[in-house]
């Protein structure tokens, strides 16, 4: 079940990236949609790799890793020509990153 659990991430991950990086992504029709997005599939990936992990370092790992990737992307779509560079991109995607780090310590761990 770990195992499935960590693919299900990485694909999530990857759909990121992808999302991303593509020329034409979906477009969601409501006020802010495109940082309400990338706020919460941040926070979406943050909370599934903060829950689990029992150790309290491992998340620390993922959000620092996470929110460089999410700057990251945004540097990189600035340099495809066919993407925006947008620096409030980067503020929903570390900020998703930081309420999905506190979704889930807020949210108590059921190990079976």
């Amino acid at each position: 079940m770990r195992l499935l659990s960590l693919a299900a991430g990485w694909g999530w991950a990857a759909a990121i990236v992808w999302l991303s990086l593509t020329p034409s992504p979906p477009q969601v029709e409501v006020a802010h949609g495109d940082k309400l997005g990338h706020f919460a599939s941040y926070a979406v990936l943050m909370f599934w790799f903060a829950r689990l992990y029992v150790s309290k370092w491992a998340p620390v790992g993922y959000a620092v890793t996470f929110a460089a990737m999410g700057i990251s992307l945004e540097f990189l779509q600035g340099h495809l020509g066919y993407r925006t560079f947008e620096i409030s991109d980067m503020v929903a995607n570390v900020l998703g990153v930081l309420l999905g780090w506190a979704a889930a310590v807020a949210v108590p761990v059921r190990r079976a």
